[in-house]
C-alpha cells in the first residue's frame, strides 16, 4: 500500500517575505537561469544558503532549503532526465543541500523515480537526514514493507514519530506488531519503552500480549506523565 500525501505548501510566498532585495533578485535571476539552463542548477544550488541565508523559515522549510526548491521546481525536466539531475545534486551535496532535495522531492513529478535517493538516506545514519526522507514523498511511495523498516529506524534512532510523514494512514497492523516486540525487548532490558509508538500499538490491541499491557495500554499512566 501506499498513500497519496499532500506536498509541502509553496515556499515562494514565505521567502517573499523574508528575503531581502538583494536575495530576492539573486534567487529570481537563478530560477530563471535554471529554467533557461538546467545545467546552471549545479553551480547556483550550492549558492543558494550564502546569498538567501539558512534560518528557519516554516514548520517545513529552512531558507535555504526553500530556497533551492525553488531552483529545483524551475528545471525544464522531466522523467528520468529530471530524477538523473536531482540524483546528482544529491550525491554531490553536502547534508544541508541534500536536505534540500529530500523536502523538495514532493513537488517534483517524479512518481517512483527518486525512491533510490530515499533509500540511501535510509541506510544511513545522519537523523536530520532520514527525518528529510521521511516526508511526504516517502509516505506516497515506499512500498509498505519499506516504509515499516523506516520507522522502526526512527525508534531506534530516538527520531519522533510525530515527524514521520504520513503514519496515520500508513500504520497497519504488521507495523504494530513490529514495535510491539521493540517493546517487549526493552522491557526485558530493564529499559523505558518511547511513549510515541503507544498509539500505533493500542490501535491493533491483538498485538499487545499480557506482559506488554502494563507498558503499552496503560493510558491512565501515560496521562498522569504528560501532566508533569
Amino acid at each position: 500500500m501506499t498513500a497519496s500525501q499532500p506536498a509541502p505548501a509553496d515556499p515562494r510566498p514565505g521567502l517573499a517575505a523574508v528575503l531581502d532585495t538583494t536575495a530576492r533578485t539573486w534567487l529570481d535571476e537563478s530560477a530563471a537561469q535554471v529554467a533557461a539552463e538546467p545545467a546552471a542548477v549545479r553551480r547556483l544550488f550550492p549558492a543558494a544558503r550564502r546569498r538567501c541565508g539558512h534560518g528557519p523559515l516554516t514548520d517545513y522549510w529552512t531558507v535555504d532549503e526553500a530556497a533551492r526548491a525553488v531552483l529545483l521546481t524551475a528545471l525544464p525536466l522531466s522523467g528520468e532526465a529530471l530524477a538523473d539531475e536531482v540524483g546528482r545534486l544529491h550525491r554531490h551535496g553536502d547534508p544541508a543541500e541534500q536536505r534540500a532535495v529530500l523536502r523538495t522531492l514532493p513537488l517534483l513529478d517524479l512518481g517512483d523515480l527518486a525512491l533510490p535517493l530515499v533509500r540511501e538516506t535510509l541506510r544511513g545514519n545522519d537523523t536530520t537526514l532520514i527525518e528529510a526522507a521521511l516526508g511526504p514523498y516517502a509516505a506516497a511511495h515506499l512500498p509498505d514493507a519499506e516504509y515499516r523498516q523506516a520507522v522502526l529506524k526512527c525508534v531506534f534512532c530516538e527520531i519522533p514519530l510525530d515527524r514521520v510523514a504520513g503514519l496515520g494512514t500508513r500504520a497497519d497492523r504488521e507495523l504494530a506488531r513490529m514495535l510491539a516486540d521493540f517493546a517487549h525487548e526493552r522491557i526485558v532490558a530493564g529499559r523505558a519503552v518511547p511513549q510515541d509508538i503507544r498509539p500505533v500499538v493500542r490501535a491493533f490491541p491483538d498485538v499487545i500480549g499480557a506482559e506488554l499491557k502494563p507498558a503499552l495500554m496503560d493510558v491512565v499512566a501515560d496521562v498522569l506523565k504528560e501532566e508533569d
